[in-house]
């Protein structure tokens, strides 16, 4: 129980998001003794990973304005000497904001009363058809939903209450889709550039399965949705970071199937490797030589100065049409290989950024990227599992009202629970989220704007298993950032069957909805009766949709925050990128400053090589040989091992 922690630790971690949950291992690791506490019901913070009835709890919690109760300082100012002070920590968690909820799914259930039972026990998060959103909106479903905010509660004739859900004309808010414009899907018929259109009408649209709302509440369990969207580079930081500590086994993962671009209007596949862009047929001949040279010579770029030196000082994009790239392939190498924008990158960065894809080529598959089954928000709690292996202690649901700092040193002492229990450390780190506004006060933050899909079909038709993509959708006005889109599929496990996870995100310049729903509208048609509507069949539908705003602390450094304590370390939330890199050379680093003589997560001990004090053998930690994979949802509860996955190796 919380009240019996023990009084003492050397290291107290407060959040489970990536960089805390590798600081925890790493700690643990070195043989201190650590104590791992969120404030959340769940692991992995910003990183987690949710149900989808888990999501809609979530986001009903950000969408309730209520400040939380105020704490009795009389439970912990009796615990502050005279020569200590107290630095007060943020009671309620403020890097989500602006969160929407969209659902375009048919509230229709066929009279079926096991699905009209599944409504009613979780209308509580959302009807179908229904806009959740704390200003007046309008659903862009092509039926006439209710109409409800976060705070209140359902109108008395839902059928949570017992009576049949109508139309109440004092709720309804109808608008068409996209603000009274409608999204079409229009197709080249011939060829520009050497690209020959993908998206192609070949007769009838093939026939899709009919997603109720009340299908995807029932089978809830079968979604993992991440709150940040990440992949892993199969040559990057994180995928060393794994195999090196022996934290992999307790995962799996898939790679990505295809890299997509976005162009005119059309969805097409990227050519990465060497085969694939020989057996290519979106590239003339001639393009296909240019392009082999061009990235046999990124591979090698620093040995030939001479080939940039002349455009270090000018954009990436105009390098490009400098080496006489063709406009279709300056897009697919600025926008799907190094994954830039089109202003902000410069010559020198471009390069780097597609040596660094090449070089991932290959490693585990066709292209450079990793997905880790069940959802990002695994990789966290891998971590924490190590770190619980080798004796660290996890409270989940444990709040903390301040820090203790002794007044002469400056150096934190304490911390002080919601129970009033008084608990004690040589270093402590903390995630930004939980330091108060006083200690942010000159901090100023960017925001990344995030979308949530679920859709009945891909963004490109694919014959094999539903595949995993990766899209960059060019900004529409110069300035703008490009929207990177992930689409995952039921193979990797954070989705039902016959559906699709879709993740877009940016740099946010406004709400999220304001800067996603454009690209939404291009690439997907909301919810429409298939005998009525089979024009925008050929985009895949969108069954829900939720929006927000993420807070991004990644580029703040220690300077920036007010009285922190010398041995207070600061971790970041998740930032905009693709790649996981940031957090794990924030942890490393970090983990460098406090025990700088220590190996940062070394392997664990072979079982053979672990002694008692006396000499004897001892058992090896549950599982540091045992070669077993585990893998949990975000209620904890282990998952059968279905192996669908790939294990990592060195």
């Amino acid at each position: 129980m919380a009240s019996s922690l023990p009084a003492e630790f050397d290291v107290i971690v407060l959040g489970t998001g990536l960089p805390e949950s590798i600081l925890a291992a790493a700690c643990s690791r070195s043989g201190r003794r650590v104590l791992h506490l969120d404030s959340r019901s769940y692991y992995g913070g910003n990183w987690a990973s949710f149900s989808f009835s888990g999501l809609l709890s979530w986001v009903k919690e950000y969408q309730q304005s209520s400040d939380p109760e105020e704490e009795s300082p009389a439970s912990w100012q009796d615990l502050i000497h005279e020569t200590e002070e107290a630095v007060a920590l943020r009671r309620k968690d403020e890097t989500i904001q602006h969160p929407e909820v969209f659902c375009y799914a048919s509230q229709d259930v066929d009279d079926n009363p096991e699905e009209i039972d599944v409504l009613q026990k979780n209308l509580s998060w959302v009807a179908p058809g229904t806009l959740i959103k704390p200003q007046d909106s309008a659903s862009l479903s092509g039926e006439t939903p209710s109409y409800v905010t976060g705070s209140e509660t359902p109108a008395k004739d839902t059928p949570e209450n017992g009576g049949e859900m109508t139309d109440r004309s004092e709720t309804l808010v109808t608008e068409e889709y996209g603000g009274g414009e409608t999204c079409k899907h229009t197709v080249s018929d011939g060829t520009k550039d050497g690209i020959r259109p993908v998206l192609e009408d070949h007769g009838n649209p093939p026939k899709r399965k009919r997603i109720t709302y009340a299908q995807i509440v029932k089978e809830s369990r079968r979604f993992n949705i991440d709150l940040v969207s990440k992949l892993l580079y199969s040559q990057g930081l994180l995928i060393d970071l794994l195999i090196k500590s022996n934290v992999s086994r307790y995962a799996e993962f898939k790679n990505v199937t295809r890299i997509l671009a976005f162009r005119e209007g059309k969805v097409e596949q990227v050519p990465c490797s060497r085969a694939d862009v020989f057996n290519s047929k979106a590239l003339t001949m001639v393009e296909k030589r240019v392009l082999m040279k061009f990235l046999t010579f990124c591979l090698d770029y620093e040995r030939h100065p001479d080939e940039y030196q002349d455009f270090m000082q000018c954009s990436f994009s105009e390098y490009l049409k400098a080496k006489k790239l063709t406009p279709s392939l300056q897009h697919f190498v600025l926008h799907s290989i190094a994954m830039t924008s089109e202003s902000s990158c410069t010559t020198i960065d471009g390069l780097k950024a597609t040596k660094n894809f090449l070089q991932c080529l290959g490693r585990f598959g066709n292209t450079p990227f990793l997905f880790p089954l069940y959802g990002q928000g695994e990789v966290p709690q891998c971590f924490c599992r190590m770190c619980a292996v080798f004796g660290g202690i996890y409270c989940l649901r444990h709040k903390v009202q301040c820090l203790v700092v002794d007044k002469e040193s400056g150096r934190c002492k304490a911390i002080i629970d919601h129970l009033g229990q008084r608990i004690s450390a040589t270093y402590f780190i903390v995630e930004d989220s939980y330091l108060s506004e006083e200690t942010c006060s000159r901090v100023r933050y960017k925001q990344i704007s995030r979308a949530v899909l679920i859709t009945d079909g891909s963004v490109l038709r694919a014959d094999s298993e539903p595949p995993i993509s990766v899209l960059m959708v060019p900004p529409a006005e110069p300035g703008a950032s490009a929207v990177r889109v992930t689409e995952l599929g039921s193979s990797t496990r954070t989705c039902m069957k016959d559906t699709w996870l879709v993740h877009l995100t940016c740099s946010s310049s406004r709400t999220a909805r304001e800067d996603l729903e454009p690209v939404v509208k291009q690439l997907f048609t909301p919810y429409a009766d298939p005998e009525t509507d089979k024009e925008e069949l050929r985009k895949p539908r969108l069954l829900w949709a939720l929006y927000f705003n993420m807070r991004d602390s990644s580029g703040v450094g220690r300077s920036s925050y007010t009285r922190l304590p010398s041995n207070v370390y600061v971790c970041a939330g998740p930032d905009a990128g693709l790649g996981s890199e940031l957090a794990v050379k924030q942890a490393e680093t970090l983990f460098q400053e406090i025990f700088p003589s220590e190996e940062f997560c070394p392997p664990p001990p072979h079982p053979e090589d672990i002694y008692f004090d006396g000499g004897d053998k001892q058992p090896a930690p549950p599982g540091a040989d045992s070669g077993i994979t585990a893998t949990r949802d975000s209620s904890g509860e282990s998952k059968p091992a279905e192996s669908p996955g790939t294990h990592l190796q060195s």
